[in-house]
């Protein structure tokens, strides 16, 4: 059955109010009950997105398997070992689908949607669950408890999760009983290469053909190295600049001449105070300033095959406001943001008034896109000798890494670190921070000797007239007499 996936617009009620969801469409026309069940249980963007495709893959299945099984149970069953083994034989793959096998927790996120929403199916629709639960083991009850105990003490509000509730879970299992992904030691995730950041930021953001140029908003794309900065002197995520205000960044009140960046959730964060809800109330969040002035929903609220789809991952979000604060390492960086900031806004303003307020924005005005900046970022990556990957710490996702791992080697204690990357569990940032073999196998030598090595300092400030930078400051924001950004 052949099928292609549709962005609809989805209006429940004489409101006008429009959602956006992905649709399957067949031959047939749209999978109908697959949207229902979207939109009556309201289940986020990641979700859907797996859904979607588990369900393109099921259909791809049953179209290349339709007449080898007698019942839905069976075809389900073996689909699910499909995914895991993959359908490429020694004699190649008859039934045209030549899909690799996949990891244990890539068929749990694909089967577990699935299965919730054959239960749906089930219960509103009449039809034969294809993943129907049963009396679980006592073995598999043993299991799930240990797992309900691990999850309840790691927990930020672990005291509140019901036994009660628990025991009823754990009575019961899957027919598909699913792979639990063996455990293993990871290697430190990869950071960027360190001592290359100076060159990505003062050359490999540099415009082709305007390397000498002597205004720095023509040498230098700043709207992507203004990014790579939150990133990996900020320690953002990559989706999170993409929320960014232009609201969002001011001048630091207590460290003169410094960036003070606040990145808000995308609906909950506070909204500015220029647009009028009732008489004398302003509109509270961002999710109602942006339909009410500019007819937008939060990019992490478009489907996730949108090109201005931009994620967000639970943070650990400061009262009141629901925003995280950027805070530079080195703090140095902080001075280096705002001054280019400046620039950029200058330049921002040149493409003409946008009607929306995010930062960075095309030369259209429109706002800038992830996959653009990934291709951006590569291309940077390139021009200094590098090539873009993300096992040799030379993505975008490899500057967090860079930023948890400069915390770490600088010596500042865990519980800051936590703070700093955002996380809600002192266990997240450990990704960031584990030592990989050739740092293990150092420090037990310098154990062995007896040697206790000095805490390093961060990373150093870039050099700009080293990078042929006195020839650029039409604005004066890092000339003069006494250059504050050469100091050492």
């Amino acid at each position: 059955m052949t099928h292609m996936v549709f962005t609809y617009r989805i209006v429940r009620d004489h409101t006008g109010v429009e959602e956006l969801m992905p649709v399957i469409v067949t031959e047939f026309g749209p999978l109908v009950p697959l949207l229902t069940y979207m939109v009556k249980k309201s289940i986020g963007r990641s979700t859907q997105a797996k859904l979607i495709q588990a369900v393109g893959l099921l259909l791809d299945f049953m179209e290349a398997n339709h007449d080898a099984f007698e019942n839905p149970a069976d075809l389900f069953e073996t689909f699910v070992q499909r995914l895991y083994t993959g359908t490429v034989g020694p004699d190649g793959d008859p039934s045209g689908l030549y899909w690799d096998a996949r990891k244990p927790d890539n068929v749990r996120g694909l089967v577990n949607p699935l299965s919730a929403f054959s239960d749906w199916m089930a219960k509103d629709m009449g039809t034969i669950p294809v993943n129907p639960w049963r009396e679980a083991t006592q073995a598999e009850q043993r299991l799930a408890w240990a797992a309900w105990q691990h999850k309840k003490n790691r927990a930020f509000l672990g005291h509140t999760m019901s036994r009660d509730n628990a025991a009823l879970e754990v009575s019961r299992a899957r027919q598909i009983q699913l792979k639990r992904s063996d455990a293993a030691v990871h290697d430190r995730a990869k950071e960027f290469p360190p001592g290359r950041f100076t060159d990505l930021l003062l050359r490999g953001f540099t415009r082709p053909g305007k390397q000498k140029s002597t205004r720095i908003h023509e040498r230098l794309n700043l709207r992507d190295a203004l990014i790579t900065m939150l990133m990996h002197y900020g320690g953002l995520r990559m989706s999170e600049p993409f929320h960014l205000w232009v609201h969002d960044v001011q001048e630091d009140p207590h460290r003169s001449g410094y960036a003070w960046v606040r990145v808000y959730h995308p609906r909950l964060g506070d909204a500015p105070k220029d647009v009028m809800e009732l008489p004398g109330k302003s509109m509270s969040d961002r999710g109602r300033y942006l339909m009410a002035k500019h007819g937008m929903v939060p990019r992490n609220e478009l489907p996730s095959t949108h090109r201005l789809y931009a994620g967000w991952k639970g943070n650990a979000l400061r009262p009141g406001g629901h925003y995280i604060d950027v805070e530079w390492f080195p703090t140095w960086a902080g001075e280096l943001f705002y001054k280019l900031w400046q620039v950029y806004l200058i330049e921002r303003a040149q493409h003409g008034m946008q009607d929306h307020p995010y930062a960075f924005v095309t030369k259209r005005g429109e706002p800038y896109s992830i996959d653009a900046f990934e291709d951006a970022h590569a291309k940077a990556v390139g021009r200094i000798g590098l090539v873009s990957a993300k096992m040799a710490g030379t993505s975008p996702h490899g500057h967090r890494h860079a930023y948890g791992q400069a915390l770490s080697d600088a010596g500042v204690d865990a519980i800051f670190i936590q703070a700093a990357l955002h996380h809600k569990s002192p266990q997240s940032q450990s990704v960031y921070t584990e030592p990989d073999r050739s740092r293990l196998q150092r420090a037990l030598e310098q154990a062995s000797k007896g040697e206790v090595p000095a805490s390093p300092r961060g990373p150093e400030r870039p050099d700009l007239l080293a990078y042929g930078f006195d020839d650029v400051d039409p604005l004066g924001l890092f000339s003069g007499p006494k250059p504050r950004l050469m100091r050492p």
